[in-house]
């Protein structure tokens, strides 16, 4: 069922780009993060996988396949978010969790941890499963991605971002990043630089304890956030120390995730 996916991301850096879950900085930023975290072990089974490509430049296939007019990667499209009620505290969410039908963000994460897992499965098919699971843990920690299901993860919540329209789902993908005016690589050096024991904190629990972080943080993110607001430096105050943490948690996760596949 799952098709070829070497020829895809060849081509996939060609296809115009849309707005996903994180810009291509985010992504890469925290795939970067990842590679610098983990074990040697890792590394080297990683690359294994990886052949002549890198981390980060893997990471944002998930987002350009939604451009293939084949459309053999729809049943992927559900794969990078599930929304949740407004304000639910954590037995409600874990009960949410545990019902969610369908292929979602919480369910195709964990189905890729398994198929990196498995032994017995094809190169090819441990390709597609690595860069899915790296793109999906840098999907887990943007806020608007375990958002409210209403207004479409914030899709539908217009604003102004420096006086040019926009909504917030676009604003917390990619537009806060790229405002900083790094590449991923310096922004990777700009951020990388928690101290041992917030690392470790920060690598501690399970994929739906960072959900439901990652949903908190929306919380904040939809309470601060008036439809039709007119966004700018001020936005970028009250939410830049938010944006980075989320984004090195986000790849000193997938450090975590992959160092206990191949340790």
């Amino acid at each position: 069922m799952r098709k070829k996916i070497l020829p895809g991301l060849i081509l996939a850096f060609l296809l115009p780009l849309a707005s996903f879950a994180w810009g291509p900085n985010g992504h890469r930023i925290v795939a970067e993060i990842a590679w610098q975290h983990l074990t040697p072990q890792a590394k080297k089974a990683v690359a294994n996988i990886l052949g002549r490509q890198s981390l980060p430049m893997i990471a944002n296939w998930p987002d350009f396949i939604k451009s293939d007019t084949t459309h053999q990667y729809d049943h992927t499209n559900t794969w990078h978010y599930l929304d949740f009620p407004a304000n639910v505290g954590r037995a409600a969410f874990d009960s949410l969790l545990k019902a969610a039908t369908g292929e979602n963000l919480y369910s195709q994460t964990q189905a890729m941890i398994r198929d990196l897992k498995n032994k017995h499965l094809s190169k090819e098919k441990k390709l597609f499963a690595l860069t899915f699971l790296v793109h999906m843990m840098g999907d887990m920690h943007q806020p608007l991605h375990v958002g409210r299901d209403e207004d479409m993860g914030g899709n539908k919540i217009s604003v102004m971002w420096f006086n040019q329209p926009s909504n917030l789902h676009r604003v917390w993908d990619e537009q806060l990043i790229d405002f900083q005016q790094l590449s991923y690589t310096e922004y990777t050096r700009a951020i990388n630089i928690a101290t041992p024991a917030r690392v470790k904190a920060w690598q501690s629990g399970t994929i739906a304890d960072w959900m439901f972080e990652s949903h908190l943080l929306a919380d904040k993110v939809y309470g601060y956030t008036k439809p039709d607001s007119k966004l700018s430096y001020r936005y970028n105050y009250v939410f830049v120390e938010d944006l980075n943490n989320q984004l090195l948690k986000g790849g000193l996760r997938l450090a975590t995730v992959l160092n206990g596949i191949y340790r």
